[in-house]
């Protein structure tokens, strides 16, 4: 109810005890949707913090105020050295001004989505400026056309049929409530006319209880059970409003968003060495692959144009192995295929003990993080934990607002640019200098990095895996073999004046892999 009339009513008498005589002094923004107006005079200084940013709209008035010394913008230079003449509020409206003793006037016109602050010189009916110039109904906005005249009389109600939106419009959900609670709408006439009296009554009570529900915290001009605070002034009232709702309900709200995007690195962290200790024990456990092979090179006699399939005697164990074979392709192609994973089989194993190792202690730094994270409560401690504590940007962004998509091969994170301006900006923005990056070769196409944090070498698997979404999102999509070509990021510059996603390359290499896009084995946020 802190932008309804009934509060309204409330409010202006305290702004005008606070404000008049008052001289404005500065008035700027240094957040979008947000202005601030300096006042000082012989009250000392006084502040106006309008925030009119969709869906939080508050006001607060306090006694001090840090202005930032960057991304501040002076606004409204006509106010400067005016002095406040009154508030008054608009008579069952959600709108009050603040009249200048030279004739000028602002009026704080507060509908939620809508709402704006805006200027009027001396005696204008049309507005000279307004804060948020996207709402283009306020520049014809007369705001004498906002009084509105209520008849709160018995023979209207009556006339009405009791209809309670028609008779106070500005009672706002709370009240509605109140009077639903009680039976309103079954009710006769007379019951109607009664509960009609006694919440008019309440409203007229100078007493603002602060209360908190699954939607947030809220202003009530009722009687409430177990609200947070009670008021008795106004200015109090939103002041503490405010606090909680935009500076305490914020930071918990950010707070909470990188827990769980730090949970969510843990849980992927954990999936991930659940997955690798297990193809780690099925490589120690199961025989070599050129064990197979030497068996088919033993039996090459067994296999013809007409069978692709047959069962060889495995004379390392004494049992029978089914060998088949894919068309068109020899007995001896598949033994050598054999052989040469055989021989990189110990570079793979080695590959998945590292990367479980550095998997290990990124799961130790999160649950670091994570402790660090949870001992925090206030914004000061979160700006410092972000910037020392997680280095990589993407974690402090939504998934849906970062200009690329991620994967993961193999345990290093891969991402590909959305666009040709999301190229730029994951390339500016987001990737280290050892960071390796890939590209369709002379065809317009994502780029494409792998991550190489906590990495000293990649695995030839992970770079043919990246290669292949390089050619997938790229015009080579529909050929069965293109060319790719990858170097490490700090090879790769934006030439000034280019296109958007086009890089000069220094020191590339090209590989040849067949296009080929996400699938099981990657994983996806």
């Amino acid at each position: 109810m802190h932008l309804n009339y009934h509060f309204l009513k409330f409010l202006c008498p305290a702004l005008n005890q606070r404000f008049q005589g008052q001289k404005i002094v500065s008035c700027f923004s240094q957040s979008k949707d947000e202005l601030i107006i300096e006042t000082y005079g012989e009250k000392g200084e006084s502040w106006i913090r309008a925030h009119l940013k969709t869906p939080q709209i508050y006001l607060s008035f306090p006694d001090q105020f840090r202005r930032a010394k960057r991304n501040s913008i002076n606004l409204f230079p006509e106010l400067l050295n005016e002095t406040i003449l009154s508030c008054e509020v608009i008579d069952f409206e959600r709108s009050f001004i603040m009249k200048l003793t030279s004739g000028k006037l602002l009026l704080f016109k507060l509908h939620a989505n809508r709402s704006n602050v805006i200027y009027y010189e001396d005696q204008k009916e049309l507005p000279t400026k307004i804060f948020r110039n996207e709402i283009q109904e306020d520049k014809k906005l007369d705001w004498n056309n906002l009084k509105v005249y209520q008849e709160l009389s018995r023979s209207r109600f009556d006339e009405l049929n009791g209809n309670a939106a028609q008779f106070l419009p500005t009672l706002g959900k709370i009240p509605r409530a109140w009077l639903q609670e009680r039976g309103y709408p079954e009710s006769d006439l007379d019951k109607k006319w009664a509960l009609m009296e006694e919440i008019i009554d309440i409203l007229e009570a100078p007493l603002f209880a602060l209360v908190e529900n699954s939607d947030g915290v809220y202003l009530s001009l009722l009687p409430e059970e177990d609200p947070l605070y009670l008021f008795s002034d106004p200015i109090e009232a939103v002041n503490q409003l405010f606090y909680l709702a935009i500076v305490k309900g914020n930071f918990e709200k950010e707070k909470n968003e990188l827990l769980k995007k730090l949970n969510d690195q843990l849980k992927k962290t954990n999936s991930y060495l659940t997955k690798a200790s297990a193809k780690l024990d099925e490589l120690k456990n199961s025989p070599p692959p050129s064990q197979l092979a030497d068996i088919i090179m033993a039996n090459l006699h067994e296999f013809s144009s007409s069978r692709h399939e047959v069962d060889l005697m495995d004379f390392y164990t004494g049992k029978m192995v089914k060998v088949k074979l894919k068309p068109q392709q020899k007995p001896q192609e598949y033994a050598a295929q054999l052989y040469r994973k055989n021989k990189n089989r110990k570079l793979e194993w080695q590959q998945i003990e590292n990367t479980i190792k550095n998997k290990e202690a990124f799961k130790t730094e999160l649950l670091e993080q994570l402790s660090k994270l949870e001992e925090i409560h206030e914004f000061k401690g979160l700006k410092a934990f972000k910037k020392k504590e997680v280095p990589e940007k993407s974690l402090l962004k939504s998934t849906t607002s970062l200009p690329f998509k991620t994967f993961e091969v193999e345990g290093f994170p891969v991402w590909v640019g959305k666009s040709s301006k999301d190229n730029d900006e994951m390339l500016r923005g987001y990737v280290h200098k050892d960071d390796i990056w890939l590209h369709a070769r002379l065809v317009p196409g994502s780029h494409v990095v792998v991550k190489m944090k906590g990495h000293a070498s990649m695995p030839t698997a992970v770079l043919e895996r990246a290669a292949e979404l390089a050619a997938f999102y790229s015009k080579h999509k529909s050929e069965s073999l293109a060319p790719v070509i990858y170097t490490e990021a700090k090879y790769v510059r934006k030439v000034k004046g280019s296109p958007a996603g086009s890089v000069k390359v220094d020191r590339e290499k090209v590989i040849m892999v067949s296009p080929k896009g996400p699938d099981d084995e990657i994983s996806t946020p």
